[in-house]
């Protein structure tokens, strides 16, 4: 165990060594079973948590806020744009300042070639810890409740076990990719064969690709991309977690426009139980919500049997409150 993560920022999935996400797993176990009990934990008391927001939450700020509280501290909930930042404040500015007024800096801007970069650039200047709570590149908090969820449902031995990180269609947006790419990113250091399948359009950032290649090659597991029009059923063949979600062809291109009419020839790729019938028969179905009901994902599918989706969103929670605990003391 890594006993010492004081003062750490977590705005990239590989911050964290292996052995580090591991600790925060064993601290999310302690937390869930400590709330399940009634069992007080206010490690945090006194603690406050500040949380901007550049893009809509609903479980992201609902996890954090509860989160924290729980801990015994509490959470200020910033709306970018009820701020000056607009009007001149600068990342500098609102590392210098909000690091002395708060004990913990959490930031979600995805837009695309600007979020990663802002949320890097507040934590250079802050003296207290960042968390990014998901730009254009990563997710880390959402991968580390996926992680969680996976080991609770799959064993904490994930060696072997086939992950499928599918694209999906979808209507409402073209959403940001930064969730598959934090999937491919860890599940592989934790010795999963991971499949990463998408239409020839929606590829991923290619050095986030070539980490995840270098990340298998390390640990010892296997990592397959397929660029196929047509081969998202074919890929969950034998699967034991199917995560599929959709995401913009942001490499492709940033048009929305041009990337709707790109994302509307593959209606198609809905997931439904045609194709979790070729998983495994204890296949879990994961996705972080929300999803485009019916479209995306069948209702058959994400209300069955094989859906995790809720005890996924919980352990959001669960994790962030670890995340914050080691960090924040």
């Amino acid at each position: 165990m890594q006993t010492d993560l004081r003062g750490r920022d977590l705005i990239g999935d590989l911050d964290f060594s292996k052995e580090e996400v591991e600790t925060v797993l064993d601290v999310a176990w302690d937390l869930k079973r400590k709330r399940a009990l009634g069992e007080p934990h206010a490690y945090l008391r006194d603690k406050v948590l500040a949380m901007l927001f550049f893009f809509p939450s609903t479980r992201t700020r609902g996890s954090f806020e509860a989160g924290i509280d729980q801990l015994g501290g509490h959470a200020a909930f910033i709306e970018s744009r009820t701020t000056q930042i607009s009007h001149g404040d600068t990342e500098r500015e609102l590392g210098e300042i909000f690091g002395r007024y708060f004990d913990g800096i959490a930031i979600r801007h995805v837009t695309w070639g600007v979020g990663n970069r802002y949320i890097n650039l507040v934590a250079e200047a802050s003296r207290v810890p960042v968390f990014n709570m998901q730009c254009e590149i990563y997710h880390p908090f959402q991968i580390l409740a996926d992680l969680m969820t996976m080991m609770e449902k799959k064993g904490r031995d994930l060696r072997r076990k086939k992950l499928v990180v599918s694209w999906a269609y979808a209507s409402s947006y073209l959403k940001p990719i930064s969730v598959p790419q934090s999937l491919i990113l860890q599940m592989t250091r934790f010795g999963m064969d991971v499949t990463l399948v998408h239409p020839p359009e929606f590829g991923l950032m290619p050095d986030i690709v070539d980490q995840a290649k270098a990340q298998a090659h390390k640990y010892g597991s296997s990592f397959e991309v397929i660029s196929d029009p047509d081969g998202m059923e074919a890929a969950m063949k034998d699967a034991d977690v199917i995560y599929a979600k959709s995401w913009g062809p942001l490499m492709t291109t940033t048009d929305p426009d041009e990337g709707k009419r790109i994302q509307d020839q593959y209606k198609h790729w809905i997931m439904d139980s045609k194709k979790l019938a070729v998983a495994k028969d204890d296949v879990i179905y994961m996705h972080p919500l929300p999803a485009d009901r019916d479209i995306e994902v069948t209702s058959e599918v994400l209300d069955g049997p094989h859906s995790v989706v809720f005890d996924e969103a919980e352990n959001r929670l669960h994790v962030q409150k670890a995340v914050m605990a080691l960090t924040m003391r």
